[in-house]
Parts: C-alpha cells; sequence; structure tokens
C-alpha cells in the first residue's frame, strides 16, 4: 500500500446523496464497503465528517444568527453524521471509535491523541467529530489538524470531482485537470482546495492533499494502492 494511515475528509453535503439534505442510507453503505476494502488491506484509517447536509454556522451568521451560536450546532451536525457513519461501518463489520472534540461522553469518546493512536493501531477506524471543538474553524481544519497530531501520512479529501482543475469543471467544460500541484501554485492560482487556514496548516507540516472522486467505485482502494487517482497537492 502506497499509504500505511490515512484521514479521510468527507463533506457533510457527501452523504446526501441524492437529496436535497439529511443523509442518503445508500450512500452511506457505500461509503462503508469502500472505506472497509482499505481496512481488509491493512490501512488505518481516521475520517473527519462535515456538518453542512444539516446545519452550517457561516449560512445561520448570514441570516442574523450569532456566529459562535451556529457553528455550535454546526459541531453538533459532524457528531451526528459521525454516529452514522459509524453505524454503516459497524453494519459492514468494522469495529470503530467515534471521537469528539466537545464531551458528549454518553455517545463518543473524548478526543485524547494517544487513545486515537492506539485506536488506530488496532485497527479501529476513528471518526472524529465536533470539529476542533473551537467556532470560526471548518472541519477541513479540523482534518488537518487531527491528521498532523496522528501522523498520518496523507488527507484524502473525498469529493463528487475527480480532482482539481483549472476551473469548475461542472461549470466550464473547458477546464483542465491538475494531475499534481504545488501548495505555492494552488494559492497563486487561487484554486479553492480547502479554506486557508487549513491550507496552510497543511504546507507547514508537509502533509499531502488529495483531492479525489469519492463517488466512483473502488477510487479509494485504487488511490492507497498507489494508483494515479485525482490531484495531489504536496510542496514537490
Amino acid at each position: 500500500m502506497q499509504y500505511k494511515r490515512i484521514l479521510l475528509k468527507l463533506s457533510g453535503e457527501a452523504l446526501m446523496g441524492e437529496r436535497q439534505y439529511g443523509i442518503d442510507p445508500n450512500r452511506l453503505k457505500e461509503y462503508a464497503q469502500e472505506i472497509k476494502q482499505v481496512i481488509n488491506k491493512g490501512v488505518e484509517v481516521a475520517i473527519v465528517i462535515g456538518g453542512g447536509n444539516i446545519f452550517r454556522g457561516v449560512a445561520g451568521a448570514s441570516q442574523g444568527m450569532d456566529r459562535v451560536q451556529g457553528d455550535h450546532m454546526g459541531m453538533l451536525a459532524t457528531c451526528i453524521n459521525g454516529l452514522a457513519l459509524q453505524s454503516a461501518l459497524e453494519d459492514e463489520g468494522i469495529h470503530t471509535r467515534l471521537q469528539t472534540a466537545i464531551e458528549i461522553k454518553e455517545i463518543a469518546e473524548p478526543y485524547i491523541k494517544r487513545r486515537a493512536n492506539r485506536h488506530l493501531e488496532k485497527g479501529r477506524v476513528v471518526i472524529f467529530g465536533g470539529g476542533t471543538g473551537n467556532p470560526y474553524f471548518t472541519t477541513d481544519t479540523a482534518a488537518v489538524l487531527r491528521a498532523i497530531e496522528v501522523n498520518a501520512d496523507a488527507i484524502l479529501k473525498g469529493t463528487r470531482v475527480d480532482g482539481i482543475y483549472t476551473a469548475d469543471p461542472e461549470k466550464d467544460k473547458d477546464a483542465v485537470k491538475y494531475e499534481n500541484i504545488t501548495f505555492k501554485d494552488v494559492i497563486e492560482k487561487g484554486l479553492k482546495v480547502m479554506d486557508m487556514t487549513a491550507f496552510t496548516l497543511s504546507e507547514e507540516n508537509k502533509l499531502p492533499i488529495i483531492v479525489f472522486d469519492m463517488n466512483k467505485q473502488g477510487n479509494l482502494l485504487k488511490l492507497v494502492s498507489g494508483e494515479n487517482i485525482g490531484t495531489i497537492v504536496d510542496n514537490k
């Protein structure tokens, strides 16, 4: 395997499937089966999931809600998604742990770095909920932070697009895909990969980001096996 330990970043919107909001059980099952394939190959998997399918703090703030309050609601939404993904993974026979940055001890463990590492070493999938536990920070930032803390080899950002393009490929048919691009070039070209806080943190810690299409069956396994899937962002 190309990577021994990965941090898989999924957006909340990815869980909607074809729905307008909420969680699509079929999409959850598909993701669980994709993750199971890499677990069976001995890859250690940590996951950070967003909450945009349920609530987004920035959207609430734009409509007059207190931003801190809105972000706390968003953190709870990520925990709901984490529980849903945990259930889907366990239905596939995968041992999991949900750890949260905000304490909800009745349903999840508090985030503890050493405990997370131990779970990963034992082959359990660790899902990190609650973002960073702080308002004004996105789940992209949480993903990079947790990846650094657990010494992941790479961040795999699963999206509905098969990589990074010169423009939005869903809007511009002439958009060209990058196979590999540096952090510096992403910033200079103004490409949207992650928010700047997350992106800078990843660059400073020399942690590569791979953007790929999570909805295409088999892509995750191909990627961790070393196939040229998606777009790699690194310092090279």
